[in-house]
């Protein structure tokens, strides 16, 4: 009969493999992930003798969920397959959106142009020159009528990639459900909702952090009591991870904001099991393949303790964390861009074998552009090729068990708890936040993972190896036509004219009251909103009463 090895023999063994192959030939002096370190030759079973099995891994659909929040995973249900999109006027988006759900896409996702997202109108002399560049200008109802024109809002799952006004632009979607004959319980996707992170990587904030909480919290109240199928806040470390973060401090700092969120959410009188269940999240998928899916287990194995530990959460549901991932934009190149189809491919098959629930990539043009309807194709296609073609999506968590998998996951939640635990020392995640503590951690992560490149420490096929001198290959790259701003304008002028200006004006007086208090937000910003109120007016009565906020200056 068989014996097992003791942990005591695995040890001795191990080290004398160690001993007897010191002198094995390698490429290089030594291997390493920029968030945990050297990286050893091999990890067998010495190397997770703190885990344990049922109270660390455990089985899919289970606490701590470190193999998947459902039990049978993409064997139930395949992921939600979405592509970013939004440009230009909003007739255009809709053009763009009816192409991919008939392409067979399974949900949309909505991006913004920068006016919007800043809370300015298209005709604000601060909009000259981005109006539906990086996305869709939404000045007013209208805007989102047009947006989601022959598309029924029943049975087509939005996620909305804004966080300043996501209150507002949730108001309008609301009102353009009900328009269709939906009451907001029929509606479903998600609305990022995470202003936070704009202070520490993207830079689009209004209104300083607090306030920004506290619309961010009055959203997440009305959803949990009106839209109890919508996600109300998306909490983002995609652009941390994108700003230059490692993987670690994308988990830390992510959750360093989701805690405040949490906190200001009981402070509104909005408990844990209200809210906890309609939280989703966005996270990064970079190169590191198998250090990216070590990252998801380790995310929702650290997020099902918080909540369970630290907000009492009893509701199973609000210990799972749901997620979507978006291929590492950071990671495109410019140079033979065609490479980027390959990268694309692997992040993604990366994410899905991490467990994510609802996945887009990157297009291979955008370094270069807006991507094309071609681009989007690819996209789209790699998608369904992973899902129906490789096998991925047949058993849940296939690579629980590897000891380097299991260690990495480990290590990767071992960082982060250390980084958690500086930020709660030093007051919180806000506290950071204004002290630039967050900003500076990422601004050194980025500037090492460049100096890393330029010195040829990091291979980056096409860019510092594997040239050949043509690297700036031609393709057909998306431009917004300049007639936008124009015809956004003339849009925009008809419906001030076609609405009450006295219902407006009544709107704006509310909600800045509302504001001066200590009152939900929600309702009069839906009456706003209903009386064809503007973005940059239900904003700029915001402004009046808010300020807007300053980062601080280094001296």
């Amino acid at each position: 009969m068989a014996t097992t090895s003791s942990e005591a023999d695995i040890r001795a063994a191990h080290a004398a493999w160690q001993e007897k192959m010191a002198g094995a030939r390698e490429r290089k002096p030594s291997f390493h992930t920029d968030s945990i370190g050297d990286i050893e030759r091999a990890y067998g079973p010495d190397s997770v003798t703190e885990l344990d099995y049922l109270r660390d891994i455990g089985f899919p659909g289970d606490y701590p969920f470190t193999r998947g929040v459902q039990p049978t995973m993409y064997r139930g249900r395949l992921w939600t397959m979405r592509q970013y999109a939004g440009f230009g006027t909003p007739a255009e988006t809709n053009e763009r959106f009816r192409y991919l759900l008939e392409q067979g896409q399974s949900g949309l996702s909505v991006a913004f142009d920068l006016p919007t997202q800043l809370g300015y109108d298209s005709d604000d002399r601060r909009s000259l020159g981005e109006v539906g560049k990086v996305g869709v200008a939404i000045d007013s109802l209208r805007d989102m009528e047009t947006t989601f024109r022959d598309i029924p809002l029943d049975k087509v799952s939005t996620s909305m990639t804004i966080n300043a006004p996501a209150a507002v632009m949730v108001a309008m979607y609301v009102a353009v459900g009900e328009q269709q004959g939906h009451a907001p319980s029929a509606l479903t996707g998600t609305a990022q909702n995470d202003v936070l992170k704009e202070y520490i990587a993207r830079g689009t904030y209004i209104y300083p952090p607090e306030p920004s909480l506290r619309l961010a919290a009055d959203l997440v109240g009305y959803c949990a009591r009106e839209m109890p199928r919508f996600n109300s806040i998306s909490i983002s470390g995609y652009h941390m991870r994108d700003a230059g973060s490692t993987a670690s401090q994308e988990i830390a700092f992510t959750f360093a904001n989701a805690i405040a969120y949490g906190e200001a959410f009981t402070q509104r009188g909005v408990d844990a099991d209200s809210w906890g269940p309609r939280v989703s999240w966005i996270f990064n998928t970079h190169n590191n393949f198998l250090e990216e899916v070590a990252k998801y287990r380790a995310l929702r194995r650290m997020w099902a303790r918080i909540m369970r530990e630290r907000f009492g959460a009893q509701d199973p549901r609000s210990w799972m964390l749901r997620t979507h991932s978006q291929t590492g934009g950071s990671t495109l190149t410019a140079q033979q861009p065609q490479n980027n189809i390959v990268r694309a491919a692997y992040q993604a098959m990366a994410a899905i074998l991490g467990g994510v629930q609802s996945l887009a990539l990157s297009c291979y043009d955008e370094a270069l552009g807006i991507p094309t309807d071609e681009a989007q194709r690819v996209a789209l296609r790699t998608q369904q090729i992973l899902a129906h073609e490789t096998g991925v999506a047949d058993t849940v968590d296939p690579l629980a068990g590897s000891y380097y998998v299991e260690w990495l996951t480990n290590s990767l939640e071992q960082k982060a708890w250390e980084y958690l635990r500086q930020i709660e020392d030093m007051g919180g995640a806000v506290t950071a936040i204004q002290n630039g503590v967050i900003q500076k951690e990422i601004a050194q992560a980025s500037y090492e993972a460049q100096q890393s490149i330029e010195n040829g420490e990091q291979v980056l096929v096409g860019v510092n190896s594997f040239t050949d001198g043509n690297e700036d290959q031609s393709l057909q790259v998306f431009r917004v036509d300049s007639r936008v701003v124009e015809e956004q304008r003339l849009s925009l002028e008809r419906a001030r004219a076609e609405r009450s200006a006295e219902e407006v004006v009544n709107a704006l007086a509310a909600l800045r009251d509302a504001a001066r208090g200590d009152a939900d937000l929600m309702p009069p910003i839906l009456a706003a909103v209903r009386a064809y109120a503007t973005t940059g007016e239900i904003c700029g009565a915001l402004r009046d009463v808010f300020g807007e906020y300053t980062p601080p200056v280094e001296v």
